[in-house]
């Protein structure tokens, strides 16, 4: 049992590394390598022998179209080691086109797509039967659109007809001995395909990418002359990046524009709202002096009354004063002044009477004064 166990690697458990690069073969197998067959695959394979599909291209500018169909291929079956083939620079360049990344670029992007568990780096163009055996495929995964190059209708022809050679034979056989459909399709399942088919994500491509990046080229061309790349780097002549830099400044100026015109938008927006706030307060505050006048000088105002009420008040003291008390204390004398001696009767005018020698003789005179006063009377 020893001698017949696989040792191809497990898939990965974890996403914490990128994938592992291939080796010559990452299958080293003790026994001959049994390729499966889609029956086998579906109804799931032990962990010590995972479906071995392979997938190639050239993924440059890799993008979600790419990961989708490696997402189809690695969930084919329960049980599934994705191998992706990237070829190299020198062949890509010869067989299809200029690339935009480099083939370690498109390497590296390819080790981290979470669906990959190992990367064949300078892959072939065309897939040989000594490939497949080298590196022990079950299946290859790609989409059903036929693929022009290399001189050649269709480079994966060979393998998507590998198990349609004996399909004439068994509907053939299948009409001799009048089998049931059931038979006709474990038939089939002893000679299966290799050729597995993906579905292409529309809308999206490589292709398309560098198409967006051609049409809008100055666009780029500006964009990056701004971020500080030099007109050498970016292949532009001195015209274009003269003209380039002024229609930069150009866009700036416009932008400045922009922003003071959507600031005095702001500006007035605040300032209208704060009017009406404002004109909303004078409004009830003109109401409520109105109202606070009407109520003070109004017809039937406070000051009305109050002005009623002493007027009435002043013309009752003017009709009926009132009288001082009976009994109020009398007026008293500033000791500092003393009350000035009556003056002589008439006859006494031209009289000049001598001063007393005494303060006896003055207040004598002066009880007799009172007396004859009294006499006339």
């Amino acid at each position: 049992m020893e001698e017949l166990e696989h040792t191809c690697p497990h898939p990965r458990t974890t996403l914490t590394e990128p994938a592992i690069f291939a080796r010559e073969t990452s299958c080293d197998c003790r026994a001959p390598h049994e390729r499966l067959t889609i029956a086998q695959a579906r109804r799931g394979t032990p962990v010590d022998r995972p479906v071995r599909v392979y997938a190639d291209g050239i993924f440059d500018l890799f993008h979600s179209g790419h990961a989708r169909a490696l997402m189809q291929a690695k969930n084919l079956f329960p049980n599934t080691y994705l191998i992706v083939g990237v070829c190299s620079d020198e062949l890509t360049h010869k067989y299809k086109g200029f690339t935009v990344m480099t083939e370690h670029e498109r390497y590296e992007a390819l080790r981290h797509c979470r669906y990959v568990d190992e990367v064949l780096r300078d892959a072939p163009w065309t897939l040989t039967p000594e490939f497949l055996e080298k590196h022990k495929i079950d299946f290859v995964a790609h989409d059903d659109i036929p693929y022009s190059s290399a001189g050649s209708e269709d480079v994966y022809k060979h393998i998507k007809e590998a198990g349609r050679s004996m399909k004439p034979w068994i509907e053939t056989f299948t009409f001799l001995i009048c089998a049931t459909p059931q038979t006709v399709f474990y038939l089939g399942v002893c000679f299966p395909g290799m050729f597995v088919p993906t579905q292409r994500t529309e809308g999206i491509s490589t292709s398309d990418l560098i198409t967006r990046i051609v049409r809008d080229y100055d666009v780029y061309a500006r964009r990056n002359l701004q971020r500080g790349y030099t007109a050498k780097e970016l292949n532009v002549s001195y015209i274009n990046e003269k003209k380039y830099r002024l229609q930069n400044q150009v866009d700036r100026m416009k932008e400045k524009v922009r922003t003071v015109e959507e600031k005095s938008k702001h500006f007035v927006y605040r300032v209208e709202e704060k009017s009406h706030d404002l004109i909303q307060k004078w409004e009830e505050k003109s109401r409520e002096f109105i109202g606070n006048f009407l109520e003070l000088f109004g017809p039937d105002g406070t000051w009305k009354q109050v002005f009623q009420e002493r007027s009435g008040r002043m013309l009752s003291y003017a009709l009926s004063p009132r009288e001082s008390p009976c009994n109020s204390p009398p007026r008293e004398l500033s000791p500092l002044r003393s009350p000035s001696p009556p003056s002589p009767p008439a006859r006494w005018h031209n009289a000049r009477p001598s001063p007393p020698a005494s303060p006896k003789g003055a207040s004598a005179s002066i009880s007799s004064m009172s007396e004859g006063d009294e006499d006339e009377k």
